[in-house]
């Protein structure tokens, strides 16, 4: 049975100093959590430093912000649920979990623990909220080209590791320079943020993608064989061509071409990147607003 009285813990910034004076300094756990500007790794350390004041089965941190799910240990029907924040800011929600039903003494003690876990996740939140800043396009908020050659790199390492497919497609918008010309570059721009969203509705939870630079967008398809992303870059090309842009008291009609690579064992990041342009441009010369693999450019 859930304590009701546990469902919902707001910890400010008062809450935090009052509970540290009185509380904190009988456990050395702020210390431990100093080490790390990671959420995975935070959580971890906060449930196995209080594991032997208050023993419980698993955990499961959520923080929408930056997507993230993670759990620990199995699931069990008695839980404790908290939304952290600190004045205006939210940490996040962590569910602690155990077989047997919390005390009310051990839920105290929880809510005492708790403003321990606070301000590292704060400064987790500040440093992760930068690096997002830094490597995010501000006008389509996609990923920007600075971490494309880290991310493509990783997910390579990671696919040769685990024997797992990739695919990546290049996505250009056609006749773009004909927008900006005609419309003017703050029509262009809104025109990248559409096309953007088209994109990212048509994704995956777990593909990435990337402004490659201009009206060029690069998506990663994780876990994806070539039948896969011509599944995912249809999707994509057809939400393009179906949707309608307002812009004054003009109407625009938008199309997109895209070239799709597969990783190979002997793939550089180079390598991957350059038959996916190669694809694209092969779209193009084809007539624009179609999908084209890396296999049809070599048959030319």
């Amino acid at each position: 049975m859930k304590k009701k009285s546990a469902n919902l813990a707001v910890v400010s910034n008062n809450t935090f100093e009052a509970s540290k004076a009185v509380n904190l300094h009988h456990y050395d756990i702020s210390s431990a959590l100093q080490t790390t500007l990671e959420f995975n790794e935070l959580i971890t350390i906060f449930s196995n430093q209080i594991k032997g004041l208050i023993p419980h089965n698993g955990f499961v941190y959520e923080n929408e912000a930056f997507g993230l799910n993670i759990s620990q240990g199995i699931k069990t029907k008695n839980s404790c649920s908290y939304e952290l924040k600190v004045e205006d800011m939210s940490l996040g929600s962590l569910k602690i979990m155990r077989r047997q039903q919390f005390a009310d003494e051990e839920i105290k003690l929880l809510e005492t623990l708790l403003c321990s876990l606070i301000y590292p996740l704060k400064n987790a939140t500040l440093y992760n909220q930068a690096l997002k800043m830094a490597f995010t396009d501000p006008l389509t908020k996609t990923n920007n080209r600075t971490s494309f050659s880290d991310s493509l790199q990783r997910e390579i390492n990671l696919s040769q590791r685990n024997s797992r497919d990739l695919s990546l497609v290049f996505f250009d918008i056609d006749h773009f320079k004909q927008v900006n010309d005609t419309y003017g570059h703050e029509c262009g721009d809104m025109v990248l943020a559409s096309a953007a969203n088209c994109i990212k509705e048509s994704l995956r939870g777990s593909d990435i993608v990337f402004r490659y630079g201009g009206e060029e967008f690069v998506i990663l398809l994780s876990d994806t064989d070539l039948a896969g992303a011509k599944i995912i870059s249809e999707r994509i090309r057809a939400k393009i061509e179906n949707h309608t842009i307002a812009y004054g008291m003009a109407t625009l009609k938008l199309t997109a071409s895209l070239g799709i690579s597969t990783l190979r064992k002997d793939d550089t990041p180079e390598s991957l990147t350059n038959r996916a342009d190669k694809a694209m441009y092969y779209a193009k010369e084809k007539g624009r607003n179609q999908v084209q693999t890396e296999s049809a450019v070599q048959l030319v």
